[in-house]
């Protein structure tokens, strides 16, 4: 299966250093960015992003890791196709890219909408994650950000085009670009979340984006939460980074998720936001490959193996004998 390399915008190129390449996984064009050699590092972008979100962690990572940093499908440069938005579909795709590539394991690391993809992962093929790391994580409760909640509303998905339009998109880069001749600088903040907004000028990344937003979120807040389950994830070593003022999903999810998972590390970051990874990269590099340095890769079990192995113990007596 041959890899198809694209030619980045020069503005990718500047900030990624890395250039996009893509393959077709099951008939779906997935776009990549890969880098460096050793134990794999899988970057899980957020909703609306792609993999160049992780442009300013990639070549320092790739220094002492293979960083395989896929775009979503529905996201980035990937296809778009008509279909299944899920968690659970998106951790498919990533099994199957990681196949396609010849990586049997990775650590996993995802951030907002990619943390949730990230645990879906962990919990379907338990048996390909070694380590777990979540970034500004969705899925660890119910609070999110009034403005997703509002988009979930009947009918919103008909008016959006009307504030997020190509020409809207044309105009904003250029005051941008004025201001960034006038010494006005971006935050990296700012600048990935008018990344984001402007991918929705594209019909197909705006029907992608409101298919995986009503698959985890409604007017009430995230309809899917994995804290219930996070128990389950005891032997998988496993770091949480969050910034301290988020203004989409409350540093609050962190602490329940880190006293949930056993063992579990918890970073919080002073004065970031969502996106700790662009605002912090250096602290953000640093925590990460202290983390793996610091822990052993996870061997799990695939879910069949383990509920025959639990049922095995439960066969044992006491004294160590089998039951008949």
């Amino acid at each position: 299966m041959a890899a198809r390399v694209t030619r980045p915008s020069s503005d990718e190129s500047r900030g990624a250093l890395v250039e996009p390449r893509s393959i077709t996984v099951d008939g779906d064009r997935v776009a990549y960015r890969v880098a460096g050699k050793g134990p794999v590092l899988l970057l899980v972008h957020g909703m609306a992003g792609s993999s160049v979100t992780w442009r300013h962690v990639m070549p320092a990572l790739a220094k002492r890791f293979r960083v395989l940093a896929p775009d979503l499908l529905g996201q980035g440069q990937s296809a778009k196709p008509r279909g299944d938005y899920s968690l659970g579909a998106h951790a498919n795709t990533l099994r199957d890219l990681m196949d396609a590539l010849g990586h049997e394991r990775a650590t996993v690391v995802g951030q907002s909408l990619g943390g949730g993809v990230a645990m879906q992962f962990a919990y379907q093929f338990p048996e390909r994650c070694e380590r777990l790391v979540l970034v500004d994580s969705g899925g660890l409760g119910l609070e999110v950000t009034l403005y997703l909640r509002m988009l979930t509303l009947p009918g919103f998905e008909s008016v959006f085009p009307l504030f997020c339009t190509p020409r809207l998109r044309e105009a904003g880069n250029q005051v941008a670009t004025w201001l960034g001749r006038a010494g006005v600088r971006s935050t990296p903040a700012s600048r990935e979340i008018w990344r984001s907004y402007a991918s929705l000028a594209d019909a197909e990344n705006r029907h992608a984006f409101f298919c995986s937003l009503r698959d985890v979120i409604d007017f009430s807040g995230q309809a899917v939460s994995a804290l219930g389950r996070l128990h389950r994830t005891a032997g998988l070593p496993t770091l949480i980074v969050w910034g301290a003022q988020d203004p989409f999903i409350p540093v609050a999810h962190a602490v329940a998720a880190h006293e949930a998972i056993p063992g579990s590390r918890l970073q919080i970051f002073d004065g970031v936001g969502h996106y700790p990874h662009c605002e912090a990269p250096e602290r953000f590099v640093e925590v990460l490959v202290d983390f793996i340095a610091s822990t052993k890769p996870a061997r799990l079990l695939v879910r069949g193996q383990r509920r025959r192995s639990s049922r095995a113990a439960l066969t044992t007596r006491r004294d160590g004998s089998r039951e008949g």
